[in-house]
């Protein structure tokens, strides 16, 4: 069977309208992300994240970090302290803690860095972020979307809002 012949058959169980909640989007979300085009997966992550159906982006992206390894966090708090902006990370640094350790000149956070940020920290940067350049939310996307067997932690609803997303996308192409 062709590869878009079983994403599609996996991503028609999620397009619009379907009333009954297929049994396992974790696993097709990591299967779809592991073998899908990263523009498509993406598009799907950014879709959960602005979904009302979802929690909010900064409790995901903060449920994500909780998830990850040291070198995701650090890839994941580069790219949200890059929106975010200096004010924030000033504004955390003067609260003390592990905030004030964070780098606010553009360099890259290192893994040992963000190994000592809690994630209510990174919901709280990733909530400003979106505030100050809702396009995180796609530049967050773009990041998760390299990482299928982490995204497949979002959780049953976020799983399945993503593949609908992915499905809309592939069928309107």
């Amino acid at each position: 069977m062709a590869l878009l012949d079983q994403l599609g058959g996996i991503l028609r169980q999620y397009t619009e309208g379907q009333s009954a909640t297929p049994p396992q989007p974790e696993k097709d979300l990591e299967h779809v992300a592991t073998h899908g085009a990263s523009e498509d997966v993406a598009h799907g992550l950014a879709t959960a994240f602005r979904s009302d159906q979802t929690p909010s982006f900064g409790e995901m992206v903060s449920q994500l970090f909780s998830n990850s390894n040291p070198s995701q966090r650090a890839g994941l708090l580069g790219t949200l302290i890059s929106a975010a902006g200096p004010a924030l990370l000033s504004k955390l640094a003067s609260l003390g803690g592990v905030a004030s350790e964070l780098p606010r000149d553009g360099q890259p956070v290192s893994p040992e860095q963000a190994a000592k940020v809690s994630p209510e920290t990174v919901q709280e940067i990733a909530a400003h972020a979106e505030k100050q350049d809702p396009s995180i939310v796609d530049r967050v996307s773009q990041y998760y979307s390299q990482h299928p067997q982490l995204i497949a932690t979002m959780g049953k609803i976020a799983a399945t809002v993503a593949l609908m997303g992915i499905a809309n996308r592939m069928t309107k192409r």
